[in-house]
């Protein structure tokens, strides 16, 4: 499945210092997805002691990336 990244979620991965590979490996293999708000879906990966969460929608064959962040674990915990 293709996956796309908006502007905005580049510029949150330029700030929390995440590449490509990471946000793309998190959407493919997710330690778990959970529901977000307006039928969005949030996968969630452990790296390095915080939580990899990124916020994407399904449209037809690709996600697209809406958003993304590290976050505490003990937030997060999965």
């Amino acid at each position: 499945m293709e996956i796309r990244i908006t502007l905005h979620a580049k510029e949150r991965m330029k700030k929390y210092g995440l590449i490509e590979l990471q946000v793309k490996n998190c959407v493919n293999n997710p330690d778990i997805v959970v529901e977000g708000k307006s039928n969005r879906k949030i996968a969630q990966k452990r790296i390095n002691g915080y939580v990899l969460r990124v916020i994407y929608e399904k449209h037809d064959n690709v996600y697209v990336v809406i958003t993304t962040y590290k976050a505490k674990r003990e937030r997060y915990e999965i």
